[in-house]
């Protein structure tokens, strides 16, 4: 690309698959279709279009950049950006055709975290049977897609690049355009899939073990950060309880502490509420652990021996001690929604809703919690079912969907590409622009090769244009 600051491109390189592992095979789930919209399947019509005039297209309705659409578009979407490898086909009007996910749940477990060269290995292994999985579930083959979409950021490089660059080989072989797509925005964007009356500008807090995203969103690739964690996510704070309280991390640890947290007392530990004194919409999950830490050793509480064969008491304790971490760790979340509303109605008043999405917004104690805040602003709560809320490729499709209408996507790749092409990945990929009050002196010491926000592309895309 001419000017890679200023595209939304998927520029991708063509990399060797890694040597296949000693290990087992991730577990791969295969979802039923679920449809989203009550309408009989139409016959596949593709739009290959390589410009930005999308005028063929029959819109149902327009409500500026919230556009509903009856198109025949059909894309794949394929995300690898950490520890799940996830393929999906849906159509434009809504249909998701097929789900696949494989999961590294056993190799979360063994190394107590995403170890990423293994993470790597383990989406080089499974990625071509989880697209074929996806493309057979959906009875389609490569050459019915009308485009590929694929994340390229945020994330783990040698995560995000295994799925490039399987992007890029079915682009380039059935002359496919390829949309890149923000990890994050499309956490966002799988809600108004899901919810229809869902139209720009809302809300979203984006909850995860990486993130933890407070953004107005405004219209399409357009977002204002009123706030985000200056240290540690909430995912990450749930996951490394998890392993020092003995949990089974299989499950991952958000679901092991919800699950455990139902047996305790929420009250018996007196933990403090992150960052009090900051009236500001920012998280920090960082000192919440350490106060989770000492709390078991204070308890002798030894992690090395697994919940189920831990004694009665010592399971007791160590149920209390969820109960009491999960209430402040989410009360911390209600604080800063709290405020975070308040500047965005100031922003933009017609807001109706807060998206709530990620990983953990499959918690439904988060889920309780945060409907209480939005009930008293007089907001609704839009909330994705858990199997949109983690990792997977209907976000991405849909996202890539979205992005698509408005010419926001490269043209097919050539079949063969110069040896020192360059992979455009993202790892570091701000979401939008900071909003002035949210800024946090604390962070600003960490944005060191960080990518220009998606917004600031977005609207320097525009520019050009214009």
């Amino acid at each position: 690309m001419a000017s890679l600051g200023l595209t939304l491109s998927c520029t991708i390189s063509r990399l060797n698959l890694m040597s296949e592992l000693s290990h087992n095979l991730p577990t791969i789930r295969v979802f039923k279709a679920l449809s989203s919209k009550l309408t009989p399947q139409k016959p596949l019509h593709h739009h290959r279009l390589f410009k930005s005039s999308f005028s063929t297209l029959n819109c149902s309705k327009t409500l500026g950049s919230n556009l509903v659409f009856n198109d025949n578009l059909v894309v794949l979407g394929i995300e690898t950006s950490c520890d799940d490898t996830a393929a999906a086909v849906v159509r434009g009007d809504g249909e998701i055709l097929s789900q696949v996910v494989s999961s590294q749940a056993d190799l979360l477990a063994r190394y107590g975290g995403v170890a990423p060269k293994m993470a790597e290995e383990a989406h080089s292994q499974v990625i071509d049977q989880v697209v074929q999985d996806a493309l057979d579930k959906a009875n389609l083959t490569e050459a019915d897609l009308s485009a590929v979409a694929v994340t390229i950021g945020p994330g783990l490089s040698l995560c995000l690049r295994v799925g490039v660059q399987k992007a890029r080989k079915i682009a380039a072989t059935y002359q496919l355009p390829i949309v890149g797509v923000h990890h994050m925005e499309a956490h966002a964007l799988v809600a108004r899939l899901c919810d229809r009356d869902l139209q720009f500008p809302f809300m979203a807090l984006l909850i995860s073990g990486g993130h933890n995203l407070l953004v107005l969103a405004r219209d399409l690739g357009h977002y204002l950060q009123l706030g985000t964690t200056i240290d540690d996510a909430i995912g990450e704070a749930y996951d490394k309880s998890a392993k020092w309280l003995g949990l089974d991390l299989r499950r991952s640890g958000g679901p092991a502490i919800e699950e455990l947290a139902r047996q305790g007392d929420a009250q018996s530990v007196k933990f403090s509420v992150p960052m009090k004194q900051h009236k500001d919409c920012n998280f920090s999950y960082a000192g919440l652990k350490t106060q989770v830490k000492l709390a078991i050793e204070s308890k002798n509480i030894d992690a090395g021996i697994p919940f189920s064969s831990a004694s009665i008491e010592d399971q007791r304790v160590r149920a209390d001690i969820a109960a009491s971490f999960q209430r402040v760790a989410v009360l911390h979340l209600e604080e800063k929604c709290e405020r975070a509303i308040q500047w965005a109605l100031e922003i933009e008043p017609s807001i109706k809703h807060l998206v709530v999405s990620g990983g953990v917004a499959s918690n439904q104690y988060v889920r309780a919690r945060l409907h209480e805040v939005v009930a008293r602003n007089s907001l609704q709560l839009v909330c994705p079912p858990p199997s949109l809320c983690t990792d997977n490729g209907v976000m991405i499709a849909w996202t890539g969907i979205e992005n698509f209408r408005l010419g926001r996507f490269d043209p097919p790749p050539p079949a063969i590409e110069p040896e020192d092409f360059q992979l455009d990945l993202r790892p570091r990929w701000p979401l939008g622009e900071e909003y002035e009050r949210g800024r946090s002196i604390a962070r600003s010491m960490r944005t060191a090769r960080i990518h220009p926000s998606l917004t600031a592309l977005t609207q320097a895309s525009q520019c050009q244009k214009s």
